[in-house]
């Protein structure tokens, strides 16, 4: 009888340490110093969230740091969710190594270093006797170390759950994050995706009238065009039947060209005010968007979390574009999409393989070196892939060739295909540094800047009532609700040979096939989805085969898209239809509005630069 009471004494004991434990949980990103490291929320729909990352290209960053209130005062045991970032290609201890402090007592260290995934580390415990405290994180390489969140508690037993739904539960919890976000605003359209598509359907909706949301996951805008990605701006404008459109890219488009370029070239003040000067847009920096709730096959509202803060809004409207690049809204709402490469029988394709499969084109880190007046040291990075005379890049940059992840899927493994990107050119730059004999070329130079944004080219395309193949480009097949002209050639990238050869299965470098072609008006009925009845998209993920999208997706292109869309969503609020309607019913209407387009007339084209690709040029299709 005694061992019955003493046992129901001790689950009693333990069930209120469970009731009663003190806990605190803490997200990186929300941290109100971030020092040198970098808000991550690429992968937030595979991970659960933002996360700070050490950025520092091989050089320790700025401490982060933050003051925290928890429960009480007493004993803390610390949990970390962390990443070992090199663990898909090195077992070993991995080089994102950083140290956790609180109230100036540094935890155990390193973290960030073991494991094969995300996950709850254990950093130690700390008794506080005042709640209040500051909590710093401390790089210790500069390698891209992470750090999701941070969890404090009385009781160790009691540790956040790994599995990522269940750990989404209990973040949400945690942070008392309510079940109906609020409301953003009243609007008439709503943008989900900053890039050059997005910022030109927003501006072009709003100067027709229309109140335009505009989300965006970034702190700035211009997507691929930013200073964060570096890519240049390709394809043509004034041209095809529609020469107007593609004024609006003249207001704001940067004056000079080149990929990985310093970050003033990519002019992205220029950008931010040309979307502050409409008074009908309002902007949400720095917005990721994150759900959808439908109403039939009407999306009546998007939701959409801050990368910082975590607040969620609601953006409720009639219509909405999926500018996001990766489709993101429409995969939400269940639009029909594809992903990977068609099969050469099924649309007749020349450029297509004889089976369908799965790869795509890839994305790109770009960098660059700078050249310094003494030599700079670089440590030594060896994590899974080994660089030697004969394979190694014997370069100073790498801009779109530096590519990755065309066999792995772009959503799903997208975290792998950036951090592969990372590792190949600290790698390879430790090799040039420390390992190449004759490397004068090298010796005084430095990283002077590596992408940790990467610039994706391919990966979902939303179905619309047409989609776009290579016989309608090459045979100049004439659609009557033709709209901007695409002009760059079928353009599409494939893995090197020589660098296969190097790195079989682990290619990094790509090589570009290109089939000219004249300009050609892209169909409307490729800019809205055949199953969401109030979905536009514009940008990379509109209705087109893979082949198709070689020329499609280049930004020029994809702005004028963009500004076709903000048009038609114009129509939409005034005649009261759906973006099908417009076809349907009010294509006159909206021939009349590309003849006029939605720029400012009579800007000088100063961006004449990465025009190339078209042939000479043919009779207008009418």
């Amino acid at each position: 009888m005694k061992k019955r009471y003493t046992l129901l004494l001790s689950a009693l004991l333990w069930g209120a340490a469970q009731v009663y434990a003190a806990d605190y949980f803490l997200e990186a990103e929300s941290f109100a110093h971030k020092g040198g490291w970098v808000v991550d929320q690429q992968f937030m729909d595979l991970m659960g969230s933002p996360y700070l990352m050490a950025h520092g290209m091989g050089v320790p960053v700025e401490d982060a740091g933050t003051t925290v209130t928890l429960p009480e005062a007493g004993t803390y045991y610390v949990y970390v969710r962390t990443f070992n970032w090199t663990a898909p290609w090195y077992k070993g201890e991995g080089p994102g190594k950083f140290c956790l402090t609180v109230g100036g007592k540094p935890l155990a260290s390193p973290l960030g270093a073991t494991g094969a995934g995300w996950m709850w580390q254990a950093a130690g415990k700390v008794t506080l006797r005042d709640p209040q405290t500051v909590v710093t994180l401390q790089d210790m390489t500069g390698f891209n170390g992470r750090c999701d969140a941070i969890y404090f508690t009385t009781d160790e037993r009691q540790t956040p759950p790994a599995d990522v739904a269940e750990l989404d539960r209990f973040r949400r919890k945690a942070l008392n994050m309510p079940d109906v976000p609020d409301k953003a605003g009243t609007f008439d359209f709503v943008v989900a995706g900053g890039g050059i598509a997005g910022m030109s359907a927003a501006i072009a909706a709003a100067r027709l009238g229309c109140r335009v949301a505009l989300i965006n996951d970034r702190p700035v805008l211009g997507g691929n065009n930013s200073s964060e990605i570096r890519v240049h701006l390709g394809a043509r404008i004034e041209t095809g039947p529609y020469p107007e459109l593609g004024n609006l890219i003249k207001e704001w488009g940067p004056s000079r060209g080149g990929n990985a370029q310093p970050a003033d070239f990519y002019e992205d003040d220029r950008k931010a005010e040309a979307i502050a000067r409409e008074p009908n847009i309002t902007l949400f920096a720095g917005y990721r968007a994150t759900g959808v709730r439908m109403n039939g096959q009407k999306i009546e509202a998007v939701v959409a979390q801050h990368i910082e803060t975590g607040r969620e809004l609601r953006f409720e409207a009639p219509l909405f574009s999926d500018c996001t690049g990766d489709g993101t809204i429409g995969f939400l709402a269940g639009a029909d999409y594809r992903m990977g490469r068609e099969g050469r029988d099924e649309f007749g394709e020349s450029a297509a393989p004889e089976q369908p499969d799965k790869m795509t084109m890839g994305a790109s880190v770009q960098w660059y070196s700078e050249e310094t007046d003494r030599p700079v040291s670089f440590p030594r990075f060896s994590y899974g892939v080994a660089f030697n005379g004969q394979n190694c890049e014997k370069v100073t940059m790498g801009e779109w060739t530096w590519e990755t992840g065309m066999n792995y899927d772009q959503i799903s493994d997208f975290e792998r295909i950036r951090d592969y990107g990372l590792l190949v050119v600290y790698s390879n730059w430790s090799f040039l540094k420390n390992g190449l004999k004759e490397n004068d070329l090298y010796r005084n130079r430095k990283l002077g800047w590596v992408a940790y944004v990467a610039g994706k080219r391919e990966s979902r395309r939303l179905t619309g009532d047409y989609i776009l193949k290579e016989d309608d480009l090459l045979k100049r097949v004439a659609h009557e609700d033709g709209t901007a002209a695409t002009t760059w050639t079928i353009d599409l990238h494939y893995p090197d040979p020589e660098n296969t050869a190097h790195f079989p299965d682990a290619e990094f470098k790509s090589v570009a096939r290109h089939n000219p072609i004249y300009p050609y008006p892209v169909p409307y009925r490729c800019l809205y989805s055949r199953n969401i009845d109030n979905l536009f998209m514009a940008g990379r993920n509109i209705s087109v085969t893979h082949v198709a999208l070689g020329t499609v997706r280049l930004m020029r292109t994809t702005g004028m898209l963009g500004e076709v869309v903000g048009m038609a969503a114009s129509l939409c609020r005034k005649h009261g239809v759906d973006p099908r309607g417009v076809y349907r019913r009010h294509l006159d209407e909206l021939k009349a509005l590309m003849r006029e387009g939605a720029g400012i007339k009579g800007l000088p084209n100063n961006q004449k630069y990465n025009e190339g690709g078209t042939l000479s040029k043919p009779p207008e299709v009418k």
